[in-house]
């Protein structure tokens, strides 16, 4: 009797035991895109998947995203790495060329979703070593916020075709007392859009020529970068938008202070629970002297670190988050265009709010889609460090537009054509 009694202890020890090293898998997860509502959706889909997924606990670290690249760095260089992390397309190059991210390859092969993953998850996603190292959540494409109410004001009707009316109109809607044109970005985050604007400006789109030097420095890429220099030195945007990052940018919109900001869907969360939509549009960029347009393509996602302990559980956690049901939630919490086919026909995208982005997602021959060179290991700090601090200069006339251009084709190229050399066939 003692003996039954003594197994029957032992059996019910290790059933205890094996429960208990369930609850103890835990998935360490990082979000670096962070804002308040963006942290708490996401909160709301982790213990969704929690309660699907019993024995499986998530830790959520939420980054700052004005100190995001730093922070995540610093974590990574002192051996803190997550198991699964939220990656701007810009730092993939960093991650992926150091060996510190696992192929989703494998585990997509087996995904029944991936059946309706659009090929550009596919495509963005392994653009390091044609290696899927990442699925993204959707993507951020720019277009034109204008307000029709400071429009109306300055006896205007319409938004800014060419850049030349971007300018114009911006002129003529500072001239009301108190008011702006133009809703500049010149902090965190604000390289895409005045790369987007120096292409526009250069007739031609992406970074490169085929020998790896970069245009950015090209005669028409510097008369935009001077463009935006002038802008602000002329009173056309905010004194203080040298410093303005996401927040600050759609604040100014929102709140009449200036009257066109370029932007991504996720601004217009924030825009539409502020401004009557009879009061705001959202347009195609202006085309510049060539005729057409170059919309910076972003996207962010998810990414697993090869280091994880935890790789089957992290996937787990990954596919439910980018399953078509959880995107499609994310993409219209946060302001994504969502990633599997079909989820275009949904009622919330099919609105006068999204006309801009899928009027220039659906003319190719006028708008050109432009993404960043994420293979390059270093991108990101020279997009989120670098590049601010040389913008802030330029727009505080500290530097020549000409001279910062030159050192950032420089960086450039010799990284271009580094990584041609090494990947040559």
């Amino acid at each position: 009797m003692k003996r039954l009694t003594f197994m029957l202890a032992a059996v019910a020890g290790l059933a205890i035991s094996a429960g208990a090293a369930l609850a103890d898998t835990t998935v360490k997860m990082v979000e670096v895109i962070t804002s308040p509502p963006r942290t708490e959706f996401l909160k709301k889909q982790i213990a969704e998947f929690e309660q699907a997924n019993p024995g499986i606990k998530v830790e959520l670290v939420s980054l700052p995203w004005g100190q995001a690249f730093e922070k995540f760095l610093t974590m990574v260089q002192a051996g803190d790495t997550p198991d699964v992390v939220e990656m701007p397309e810009r730092w993939m190059g960093l991650y992926a060329n150091n060996g510190q991210l696992e192929d989703l390859g494998p585990y997509m092969a087996k995904w029944d979703d991936a059946k309706t993953l659009g090929d550009r998850a596919k495509q963005f996603g392994s653009t390091v070593n044609n290696t899927q190292f990442m699925i993204p959540y959707g993507y951020y494409v720019n277009a034109l916020f204008w307000n029709k109410k400071l429009f109306k004001e300055a006896g205007l009707d319409r938004p800014p075709a060419t850049l030349d009316e971007f300018v114009e109109f911006s002129k003529k809607i500072s001239a009301i007392p108190g008011k702006y044109g133009y809703c500049l970005r010149g902090g965190p985050g604000a390289f895409n859009g005045m790369h987007m604007f120096m292409n526009i400006a250069d007739g031609k789109g992406g970074y490169f020529t085929e020998d790896g030097t970069s245009t950015i420095n090209d005669e028409g890429s510097v008369k935009g970068l001077q463009m935006l220099a002038d802008m602000y030195k002329n009173g056309l945007a905010p004194k203080d938008a040298v410093s303005w990052g996401f927040n600050e940018t759609v604040t100014g919109f929102y709140s009449g202070t200036c009257a066109m900001l370029n932007q991504d869907p996720d601004a217009l969360l924030g825009i539409a629970d502020k401004m009557s939509a009879d009061d705001f549009a959202v347009a195609p960029l202006p085309v510049g002297p060539s005729g057409k347009s170059y919309p910076t393509l972003g996207y962010a996602g998810w990414a697993m670190f090869a280091n994880s302990q935890h790789k089957d559980e992290a996937w787990k956690l990954m596919a439910t988050l980018l399953s078509p049901k959880d995107n499609l939630e994310w993409a219209k919490e946060v302001g994504v265009v969502p990633i599997h086919n079909g989820a275009d026909q949904d009622a919330h995208f099919k609105t006068e709010q999204f006309k801009g982005w899928f009027t220039e997602l659906s003319d190719s021959s006028k708008y050109e889609m432009v993404t960043p060179p994420t293979h390059l290991e270093n991108l990101g700090n020279f997009v989120d460090q670098v590049a601010i601090k040389n913008f802030q200069e330029v727009l505080l006339g500290q530097k020549p537009a000409k001279q910062v251009a030159d050192e950032w084709a420089a960086f450039l190229t010799k990284e271009q054509q580094a990584w041609l050399a090494k990947n040559k066939k």
